[in-house]
């Protein structure tokens, strides 16, 4: 098993459309990832698995966003509402990296799920864009990430639609 070293920045760069990653630390020395992380896929046809910080992560993202919909549904989100959701999909991110224990292949798909967590996080607190694009974005990022990794009692989010 190896563990991640991708700083706050990458996960801040992800917002990018050429963000880049930091290595993983292997045994053998450190190896980087490619520029853009690969398109999500199972594990030869499984899940690919967590660790305990993903998924205490993961379950604080969703239950932020689940506090927000409702505002968002109704047309009545503030935008100090769209900024604290931004910001705590940011801090979960970044403590999912620093704690990061999965073994490469897994890290690597995560990449994807991190990308656009970084994303629907930027679109969240930009002022000029349509900051429901980024709880959209936030949305299909969670369920993407429960389709492709064993987090036990994982359901897809419940949008109301």
């Amino acid at each position: 098993m190896t563990t991640c070293t991708l700083t706050r920045i990458a996960c801040v760069a992800g917002a990018l459309a050429a963000f880049s990653v930091g290595g993983a630390v292997a045994a053998s020395g450190e190896h980087h990832h490619d520029a853009s992380p690969p398109a999500l896929t199972l594990n030869a046809g499984s899940k690919w698995p967590t660790d305990a910080p993903l998924r205490e992560g993961m379950t604080h993202i969703r239950a932020r966003l689940e506090q927000t919909l409702p505002a968002v549904h109704t047309g009545q989100a503030s935008a100090v509402q769209y900024d604290a959701l931004g910001e705590a999909v940011e801090h979960e991110v970044a403590g999912i990296v620093a704690q990061c224990k999965l073994p490469p292949d897994a890290d690597a798909m995560l990449h994807g799920v991190i990308a656009e967590l970084s994303q629907a996080a930027d679109t969240l607190r930009a002022a000029q864009d349509d900051r429901r694009a980024g709880v959209i974005r936030l949305v299909t990022a969670l369920d993407a990430y429960g389709r492709h990794f064993d987090h036990p009692g994982w359901t897809p989010v419940a949008t109301g639609h």
